[in-house]
């Protein structure tokens, strides 16, 4: 089933800030020279005294958004994950995790899809450093209408929240009747043959790839986890029990990330066998996205086929 392509999260992004902040005079923006990239341009223009240009200075930036933080204001980070995340790990940890400020850091152009940016712009473990760290909120939602109601749910959520935004646009999986809750996750098609886990928008090539699976007879049992932290383990379970066999599938590295995190669970509760679908150890490269998608395993095509092999290897 072919899904249409909604609004790029980054635009979501600036457009949901701007009407978060026409109710809420405590919302700024801190950017980090980015934002005709990250779509933090559209609050600018709409609230150009409450967005504050940091430039390429990302460990400052996270410095001043504490002390905006401690006064009251509702910061948004503004950057691509790579520098976000890596370049001012520091400050996350000691001036917004340790102290547990109402700090919003947005992670944009995360995985793959960053257009043709090459390996110094890449990051594939991101999600893997900030859900281990201590007293931080991981989101990653799969597409425009999930992503606007995230953003309005970490704006009201009062902590320090890590949130990975796509660039490209990407499928529509949800319509206006979904309703989005921080720590749960949701069950996107019922199976009874493989149970097939995915955050962010490797999602919706997960729920393609059930479709190609569905054409030979596997009923796969789909669900997205938006909330990498904390995670729904209610639901996981229940999900693993369904099928006795678990796959996970995501446009990150596969040590650490939403595999890590199911591993985990799986392991202390419901030890059953576990594949790991994710970006293989390696650097990033520029190419176009399809091709990416394909070369590391996560196009619909190639996690359909990782998943037949498992299925064999388990004598299903």
């Amino acid at each position: 089933m072919t899904r249409p392509l909604g609004s790029p999260q980054r635009v979501v992004f600036g457009e949901t800030l701007v009407e978060l902040a026409d109710g809420d005079r405590r919302i700024v923006v801190l950017d980090g020279d980015l934002g005709n990239s990250t779509r933090a341009d559209i609050f600018e223009q709409a609230h150009p005294d409450r967005f504050f240009q940091m430039g390429i200075a990302e460990q400052n930036m996270l410095g001043v958004a504490a002390g905006m933080a401690t006064v009251g204001f509702v910061p948004f980070i503004s950057s691509f994950a790579c520098f976000v995340v890596a370049r001012a790990l520091d400050q996350i940890r000691v001036l917004v995790a340790q102290p547990g400020l109402n700090v919003k850091i947005i992670g944009s152009y995360s995985g793959l899809l960053t257009a043709r940016t090459g390996k110094t712009h890449m990051i594939f473990n991101d999600l893997a450093i900030m859900r281990t760290m201590t007293g931080l909120v991981v989101v990653s939602p799969v597409d425009e209408i999930e992503a606007r109601l995230a953003m309005r749910a970490i704006a009201a959520h009062d902590g320090p929240v890590y949130m990975r935004l796509c660039r490209e646009a990407s499928p529509r999986v949800f319509d206006s009747s979904y309703r989005f809750h921080l720590g749960k996750a949701t069950v996107l098609r019922q199976g009874s043959d493989v149970t097939l886990i995915a955050t962010g928008v490797q999602t919706a090539r997960v729920l393609e790839a059930a479709d190609l699976l569905g054409r030979e007879g596997v009923q796969a049992h789909v669900v997205h986890v938006p909330t990498i932290k904390p995670l729904d383990e209610k639901t996981i379970l229940e999900a693993a029990d369904r099928t006795g066999l678990v796959v996970t599938v995501e446009e990150h590295y596969e040590a650490g990330g939403l595999g890590g995190a199911i591993a985990e669970v799986l392991c202390e509760r419901r030890p059953l066998p576990l594949k790991r679908i994710g970006i293989a150890e390696a650097w990033g490269e520029s190419g176009p996205d399809d091709a990416l998608l394909d070369s590391a395993g996560l196009s619909a095509q190639r996690d359909a086929a990782t998943v037949r092999r498992f299925l064999r290897e388990m004598g299903r």
